[in-house]
């Protein structure tokens, strides 16, 4: 039974899966990330309100890797279909486990800088930025995830 299932719906299952990782991984790591830059840039405002700005600046940083997925997300949904051949559902799925798991890992680690960059800001304004100079510095695996995740998509 799940040999005839995987031929007749095999890329469409693995496509599904895909997108899943896609998805679920790299948002849930963006949602993380934000959250810690959250809760450290709300201890600033309360003593402080006029660095909102500049703090939420570091806090939204963690959630690019939820849009990245997300997008990876939307181009295999885009291309799923019934008929796609299980080759094509496999490099759908390494598709979105590429940006799923470097989303996940590298937008935790961005809110960890984050919060060390409104720590910056806490205590020094003018250097704040360097603290979003640290935080970017992150962004680069996950923009590199999300080109590899782009090309293995295309390539299926």
């Amino acid at each position: 039974m799940f040999n005839g299932l995987m031929e007749e719906f095999g890329g469409l299952i693995l496509g599904s899966i895909g997108i899943f990782l896609a998805v679920a991984l790299a948002g849930a790591g963006s949602a993380k990330g934000v959250g810690m830059a959250g809760e450290a840039a709300a201890g600033v405002v309360i003593d402080e309100p006029e660095k909102f700005g500049k703090s939420l600046v570091l806090q939204l940083l963690p959630g690019t890797q939820g849009l990245y997925g997300f997008v990876i997300g939307l181009f295999i949904l885009f291309r799923l279909s019934v008929e796609t051949p299980v080759n094509t559902g496999f490099m759908y799925l390494a598709s979105g486990a590429v940006i799923g798991l470097a989303g996940l890992v590298s937008a935790v680690a961005q809110g960890k800088v984050s919060v060390a960059g409104i720590n910056i800001l806490a205590k020094n304004e003018e250097q704040q930025a360097k603290g979003i100079i640290f935080a970017v510095m992150v962004e680069l695996y996950a923009i590199l995830a999300f080109a590899i995740s782009f090309f293995i998509l295309f390539r299926a």
